[in-house]
C-alpha cells in the first residue's frame, strides 16, 4: 500500500492540518488553521485527530508527518503525508504565523 502523499501548495484551503512538529518549531511558525499535536503525544491523542475527511498532516520536510500518517491510516483515519513539510510550505507561500511575536519562519 502506498502512503498518499500530496504538495504542500495543493493541501485544499481551510483543509483539516495537523502538524506534529515539536512546540518549539510549531512556535516559530506553523499555518493558521493548523492542529498541533507533536508526534510523541499522538498515540495518547489521537482521539483529538478529525475523522470523516481526510486529514493532512505536516512536520518540517515530510519525515515525522509520513510515518504519522502511515499510522493514522493503519488506525482507520484518512490521513495525507504533505511532501516537503513546512520548508514547501513556505517556500510556496502559504500563510504562517508565528505564536513568539517575531515573523514566523520553519525551524
Amino acid at each position: 500500500m502506498t502512503l498518499p502523499e500530496i504538495d504542500a501548495s495543493a493541501v485544499p484551503e481551510g483543509a483539516p492540518l495537523l502538524d506534529v512538529r515539536e512546540m518549539d518549531e510549531w512556535r516559530a511558525g506553523h499555518a493558521p488553521h493548523a492542529q498541533h499535536i507533536p508526534m510523541s503525544e499522538l498515540q495518547s491523542r489521537v482521539d483529538e485527530v478529525p475523522q470523516g475527511a481526510p486529514i493532512y498532516v505536516i512536520c518540517r520536510i515530510g519525515g515525522r508527518s509520513a510515518q504519522v500518517a502511515a499510522w493514522l491510516n493503519r488506525v482507520g483515519r484518512d490521513a495525507v503525508n504533505v511532501g516537503g513539510g513546512m520548508e514547501a510550505w513556505a517556500a510556496g507561500g502559504r500563510p504562517m504565523i508565528s505564536d513568539t511575536g517575531q515573523p514566523p519562519y520553519v525551524a
